[in-house]
C-alpha cells in the first residue's frame, strides 16, 4: 500500500460512504489516505484505518445517536475525539437510515466558524 492510498478496510467502506454522501447535496468526498467530508474547513466525518465511518454530531445528537445505536465517542491515537461517534458497521450499509445522522453532521459542521483551508504559499508573502 502506498503511503497515500487508504487501508484495504477503509477503501472497503468508500462504496457505502459514497453512497451516504450522495444524499446530501453540496458535501463531496476528498482524502486520498484518510476519506473525508467537510465544509468551511471543518471535517463532519471520516473513514478510520479499520473502515468505520466516524461522524461528528452536536452534543444533544451525539448522545441520542450513541444511544440509539450502542455507540460510542471515536479514539484515535489514544485520544477520544469528543465531538465524533462510531457509526456500527450495519449502520454504514443502511443509507436511507444513515441519512438523517449525515444531514445532521453537515449542518451541525455547516454552523461553525469557517476555517482557512490553505495557508498562503512563500512566494506569495509581500516581500
Amino acid at each position: 500500500m502506498a503511503k497515500d492510498e487508504p487501508t484495504a478496510a477503509t477503501a472497503a467502506s468508500i462504496p457505502a460512504f459514497d453512497r451516504v454522501i450522495a444524499t446530501t447535496a453540496g458535501v463531496d468526498r476528498k482524502g486520498a489516505k484518510v476519506p473525508y467530508t467537510s465544509l468551511n474547513g471543518n471535517m463532519s466525518s471520516y473513514l478510520a484505518d479499520d473502515g468505520t465511518l466516524v461522524l461528528r454530531l452536536s452534543a444533544a445528537d451525539r448522545e441520542r445517536f450513541m444511544e440509539a445505536y450502542d455507540s460510542r465517542l471515536h479514539e484515535a491515537y489514544g485520544i477520544v475525539q469528543k465531538e465524533y461517534v462510531d457509526v456500527p458497521a450495519r449502520l454504514l450499509a443502511e443509507t436511507d437510515e444513515l441519512r438523517p445522522w449525515f444531514a445532521a453532521s453537515v449542518a451541525y459542521v455547516g454552523g461553525l466558524r469557517p476555517k482557512a483551508t490553505k495557508r498562503p504559499s512563500r512566494g506569495d508573502a509581500a516581500g
